[in-house]
């Protein structure tokens, strides 16, 4: 019996090990992943924007005159 006891208590110091191990490991890297997830959206979204930007303007700019009239004269 003595030895099944060894052995939970030995199985759950490795499992506490494990979780504290992950979660220092975890704890350290999620500045850099939280970094690269938000330049990842942020290249999407820009793309995304740089490609529907031009049409829009297109459709809202008026056609600019090809000849011009005669200028205001001075009072």
């Amino acid at each position: 019996m003595q030895k099944l006891f060894n052995v939970l208590s030995v199985l759950a110091f490795i499992m506490s090990a494990g979780m504290l191990g992950s979660s220092v490991m975890l704890y350290s890297r999620l500045p850099g992943m939280i970094t690269r997830y938000a330049d990842s959206i942020t290249g999407d979204v820009t793309g995304k924007v740089t490609e529907m930007i031009p049409d829009q303007i297109e459709q809202v700019m008026p056609e600019l005159p090809t000849e011009t009239g005669l200028p205001i004269p001075f009072p």
